[in-house]
């Protein structure tokens, strides 16, 4: 039923259900933040005063907090008063390894909302919100979301692509991250191929110091560069360049693509993992077309359009954008390759 056949009641329940859906996620982000869904995961049931002799924090929250997540069903609750995390929560919500895990989904939103009173100038007045205003929150929490996507799945979904496989195989094979955040992607390429050299580039310091020290095992086989990929990138220099889940945030991205371009060697391969939208706009939307609107409006859009004279992309980049984008650049075309249900994603081969 779309919005225009409800009620006034059923609207009504609707937005209730939201209301009780956001008290839930922010619940979510103070029990993650705080170490209680950890304390219960490792610890096993307890009650106010076992959860705060684990991981700290005032007895009064806790009881309301353990309360209220087993009125919304988060957690169950014994004979004996004591508060237990169900497997499958603790899964979600403790384990940073699952392709599960979205207890960083609760904080990302949560820093959004913190940003809400500029948001509300930026659309009044146009401008936008920056990804380093967002701060830590924002970063780290995107970052451990895309994490066990990265680390589990990336190289066996790659290596299923032959070419994309050979060129990464080749002895002294060299490629570029743009965009890449808290480095996981470049980590799981330099481990699955012992033989490649990954440069990571990110225009966010604190973003290049993250992955720094997440791939300090490394060696120099990994590093991660504080530049612009529309200006820094080195011509002819790169066997493969991966764009994750970025190009929609960046407020140049035809220059961006341009560098890209002139980046690669001879028959060097250009991918872009970005949102798996719809192909057009429908009303009403897939809950991923939902969920990444969300994402647009409080984060994406207003991260691009901090910038002047920005694209504007926001979250919401189908396949046609993403292919006019490229075009500009100088690519011929957009092949979306045959991996399949990761994550959020999709992938894309840009051919010169």
């Amino acid at each position: 039923m779309s919005a225009v056949e409800q009620t006034s009641e059923q609207f009504a329940d609707r937005l209730f259900g939201a209301a009780l859906g956001t008290i839930d996620l922010l619940a979510v982000h103070l029990g993650d933040r705080l170490g209680w869904y950890r304390a219960l995961a490792d610890g096993g049931p307890a009650d106010a005063v076992e959860l705060t002799e684990r991981a700290g924090g005032d007895l009064r929250y806790a009881q309301e907090w353990l309360e209220q997540q087993a009125a919304t069903g988060i957690l169950t609750v014994g004979d004996d008063g004591r508060f237990e995390l169900p497997a499958g929560a603790a899964d979600v919500l403790t384990d940073q390894n699952s392709l599960n895990y979205l207890a960083p989904l609760a904080r990302m939103l949560a820093g959004a909302a913190v940003q809400l009173p500029a948001l509300v100038r930026a659309y009044r007045k146009g401008g936008g919100v920056g990804w380093s205003e967002y701060g830590a929150d924002m970063r780290e929490s995107q970052s451990d979301m895309n994490r066990p996507w990265f680390e589990r799945r990336l190289a066996t979904d790659l290596a299923r692509v032959e070419d994309v496989h050979a060129i990464l195989s080749r002895p002294g094979a060299r490629v570029a991250d743009v965009g890449s955040g808290g480095g996981w992607s470049s980590i799981a390429l330099a481990r699955a191929y012992p033989d490649l050299t990954v440069d990571g580039y990110d225009i966010d310091q604190p973003s290049v110091e993250m992955a720094r020290v997440n791939a300090r095992d490394l060696g120099d086989r990994v590093s991660f560069h504080h530049a612009d990929a529309a200006t820094d990138l080195p011509e002819s220099t790169y066997d493969a360049v991966f764009a994750f889940e970025c190009l929609h945030d960046m407020p140049h991205p035809v220059d961006v693509l341009t560098a890209v371009r002139k980046s690669l060697r001879p028959y060097g391969a250009a991918i872009v993992m970005d949102e798996a939208v719809a192909p057009e706009f429908t009303a009403p939307a897939s809950d991923i077309d939902r969920l990444m609107y969300g994402f647009s409006l409080l984060i994406c859009l207003p991260d691009g359009m901090a910038h002047p004279g920005s694209a504007g992309t926001g979250t919401v980049m189908r396949t046609a954008k993403l292919a006019d984008y490229a075009a500009k650049a100088g690519f011929a075309a957009v092949d979306v390759l045959p991996i399949e249900e990761f994550g959020f994603w999709r992938f894309y081969r840009l051919t010169a």
